[in-house]
């Protein structure tokens, strides 16, 4: 299982550990967790959906959040859960509304009703033997067609290889090759719509940026996406 005191004594101090790593690439983490959302939203908005509750799985100190409003609309539901109680304290006092709400893993039951369940980089921290529960918790948490988004780090990336092997976080983490990643969600009964691999350029390199949709099917970004399904019936 998780362990939930490793991850609560990184609640204050989360930003700042992985900071000196996430600044080699010369961005923020808010542009990482920008960017991964608005890749999201673009995929619903191409297949005519808007999700109106949104299941931010493993939302840590709640990072995605405002994005999640700037894409989706102030008026949708997000719920953030976690294992890690103090992170959810963080969460809460930054973005605690009426229609955001952060609770622990233990206390929140899936239900069959969200729209789309959102996860980045949570499935690296969760033990080989419990990661098919894991995925059953998603997708007994979507209704019948509703949306998931796995984002992994891409340990074939040698800058992704440094950061883990240097953030404290990820002291105990085991990378998750891209092809352990789709084995999980087609075994966890989703259709599989995307796997794209994202980030591959720097700051100083940002002008190329555009062509990164070329590489997308290309093993090479730092992070890729596993976008899928639950069946509408």
């Amino acid at each position: 299982m998780v362990d939930k005191e490793e991850f609560d004594q990184h609640a204050d101090t989360y930003n700042a550990g992985l900071s000196p790593y996430v600044k080699i690439t010369g961005e923020s983490i808010e542009f990482f967790a920008q960017s991964r959302i608005k890749w999201v939203a673009k995929q619903l908005k191409t297949r005519g959906d808007m999700p109106q509750k949104i299941l931010d799985y493993g939302c840590g100190i709640g990072v995605a959040t405002p994005f999640f409003l700037d894409e989706f609309g102030n008026d949708c539901t997000i719920t953030g859960v976690d294992v890690s109680s103090a992170s959810l304290d963080v969460a809460r006092s930054k973005y605690g509304a009426g229609n955001i709400n952060f609770v622990t893993l233990k206390d929140h039951f899936p239900s069959a009703s969200m729209d789309l369940a959102f996860c980045n980089g949570v499935f690296h921290h969760i033990p080989l033997d419990e990661q098919d529960s894991a995925m059953r918790y998603v997708y007994d948490s979507l209704r019948p067609g509703g949306y998931f988004a796995l984002w992994e780090n891409n340990p074939w990336n040698p800058l992704t290889r440094y950061n883990m092997a240097h953030a404290e976080i990820d002291r105990n983490a085991i990378a998750i090759i891209p092809p352990h990643a789709k084995k999980l969600v087609v075994t966890g009964q989703f259709e599989l719509l995307e796997m794209q691999f994202h980030f591959i350029f720097p700051n100083f390199l940002k002008f190329l940026r555009p062509l990164e949709t070329l590489f997308a099917p290309l093993p090479i970004g730092a992070q890729y996406v596993v976008f899928c399904r639950k069946a509408a019936s």
